[in-house]
């Protein structure tokens, strides 16, 4: 209550936060929720719901994280600050906006700011930052998020996310701001006027349409593949579409409901390709058109759904980890035919995505690494491995449907990925054979891989504290077993060791992290971790059976089991 008095007597609270404090008044929950805290800045950025308050994502707490990061710069020196910060963002309410006020804030400080001039991807960012040598970047998106949120994601010079400890040092930046209400920062003239703003145009979408080029592997008919694109509403609608135009796709049909921006996202929920909603109006258009192939990138274009034609009629949703293995077995399969398949290749992927792609990796002799959740781990071993020479990185992927092939970007990028995609379709039809088919062919060769992801939303302050408590009671008083499994070794990334049921114990060789992995005898595994942007607590699950339907059943068991066994912790 204190914190909202007090925005509610500050002259400079814009009028259209103040009204909606003073509509709050009777309502102490509310007011409550939007108080009790500081919207947090992680790893992950930081997302939130657009509205007023402390815990809400406004003018005031863009300025707040945007003043953490201008005091981090200023602590490298002129250097940094005259390298500057990229900035893109994407096409929710208020993204320019929040984007530009960014930049003002910098421009307090005497640190430059090359702001894109429409909405661009979070991949082209990344790219953006590497290309420009900038010290940082920033991007305004809350990714897949509902219409009513937005974000703030932050980058190193090497384009990649922020790892925690540089993460941490923003906050610790933010934390000693006083009043966030006397937070400096300069006009866009006087931005201008003192040579601290640049707005990117489209010299950046050239530079970055060149380096896609290197996905183009091999000569084969690409015009008789027809494809279906919907950027639903957001921001991959120019380059995804240049990218294809370019690599000589000549059948594609956009989605015309779902091209143009729109920050409310009017055809769907939720704005998100990993759910079947999403691809409706597509499934519609591809079956008049007869495509071979739909695609869907979020709003801000790192992400990337497919769907592909079955044999007789239909279109089946690949699930991130399946869309995984095809792109991985296709670009190594390419590069063995070409002879530059490195001795030295290396595969990376999160803790939590399936091992279908290990068995694959084996195949061709690449290595797979895990690393943790989050695709910043992904981009710090590629710069790890780049300097030192030790591996080559061919691809990196997530079962969130995040991949990337080409490393001149540090993130997933969904440009790439629907071009690769769009690479395979058409070599494979090329070859009398499809998608889906080599997808059957994967399973029989190494596996009927399966995974689901449950999730627990526990919204409101009583959620931290109720998903804190499922993780510490399941690291406390571990299962023994799954579906009647053995759990035959317990991965704690928070403190960092591995223990197995014979009483050995090893290091797990990643950072300290809030995740619990349970492993079962039989090769399955489940793994609890609370998520980065949202009130959720997931339990992801990874099982291998004898065919499709025995892996099916499965994980249906594994996922009862786990279900079952937290309920009592938050119901």
């Amino acid at each position: 209550m204190d914190r909202y008095q007090q925005w509610l007597g500050q002259e400079e609270l814009p009028v259209v936060l103040r009204d909606e404090l003073n509509a709050i008044a009777d309502h102490e929950n509310e007011i409550a929720d939007r108080f009790y805290r500081w919207l947090e800045f992680g790893t992950g950025g930081m997302r939130g719901l657009l509205g007023a308050g402390t815990n809400r994502i406004n003018r005031c707490t863009i300025r707040r994280v945007a003043e953490g990061l201008a005091r981090m710069i200023e602590e490298h020196g002129p250097s940094a600050k005259q390298r500057g910060v990229a900035i893109a963002y994407d096409t929710r309410y208020q993204s320019r906006e929040f984007a530009l006020e960014t930049a003002s804030v910098l421009g307090a400080h005497n640190i430059r700011s090359f702001v894109f001039n429409e909405p661009r991807p979070t991949p082209e960012l990344s790219f953006a930052v590497r290309e420009l040598d900038t010290f940082s970047g920033v991007v305004i998106t809350a990714s897949h998020n509902p219409k009513e949120y937005n974000g703030f994601k932050v980058y190193g010079e090497d384009g990649g996310q922020l790892p925690p400890e540089k993460a941490a040092a923003i906050v610790d930046h933010m934390d000693a701001i006083e009043n966030v209400f006397s937070i400096e920062a300069l006009s866009e003239a006087g931005l201008k006027e003192n040579g601290l703003l640049t707005f990117l145009t489209e010299g950046m979408d050239e530079s970055y349409q060149e380096k896609l080029k290197a996905l183009h592997l091999g000569e084969f008919p690409r015009g008789e593949v027809k494809i279906v694109y919907t950027p639903i509403h957001g921001t991959g609608n120019v380059p995804v579409q240049q990218a294809l135009r370019n690599f000589g796709y000549e059948q594609v049909t956009i989605v015309p409901e779902q091209e143009k921006p729109d920050p409310e996202f009017p055809t769907v929920s939720y704005p998100n390709p990993e759910e079947e909603e999403a691809f409706k109006l597509a499934i519609q258009l591809g079956a008049r058109v007869d495509a071979d192939l739909l695609l869907a990138t979020d709003p801000d274009a790192d992400r990337l759904g497919v769907a592909i034609a079955l044999p007789t009629s239909g279109y089946d949703l690949l699930t991130g980890n399946q869309l995984g293995a095809l792109l991985l077995n296709y670009l190594l399969d390419q590069r063995q035919q070409a002879g530059t398949l490195p001795d030295n290749g290396l595969l990376l992927k999160t803790i939590v995505t399936s091992e279908m792609g290990r068995a694959i990796a084996a195949q061709y002799g690449v290595t797979t690494e895990d690393t943790l959740t989050g695709f910043k781990y992904i981009a710090e071993k590629i710069e790890e491995y780049n300097t030192s020479g030790e591996y080559e990185f061919l691809f990196g992927y997530e079962e969130s449907y995040g991949y990337l092939i080409e490393d001149f970007v540090r993130d997933k990028d969904a440009v790439q990925a629907a071009l690769l995609t769009a690479e395979a379709a058409a070599y494979y039809k090329s070859q009398g054979s499809s998608l889906h088919e080599q997808l059957q062919k994967l399973y029989a060769k190494v596996g009927y891989y399966r995974e689901s992801l449950q999730s627990i939303t526990i919204p409101g302050k009583e959620g931290v504290a109720t998903i804190e408590k499922v993780l510490t009671t399941l690291r406390n008083t571990p299962p023994t077993e799954l579906a009647g499994i053995e759990v035959v070794a317990i991965e704690d990334y928070e403190t960092g060791k591995i223990l197995s049921t014979d009483g050995t114990e090893q290091p797990t060789g990643l950072p300290k992290s809030n995740v619990l992995k349970f492993r079962l005898a039989d090769g399955s595994w489940c793994c609890a971790r609370p998520s980065g942007t949202e009130p959720k607590c997931k339990f992801y699950i990874g099982v291998r059976g004898n065919s499709g339907m025995d892996a099916v059943k499965k994980c249906e068991a594994i996922e009862e089991a786990i279900l079952a066994l937290v309920e009592p912790l938050y119901k």
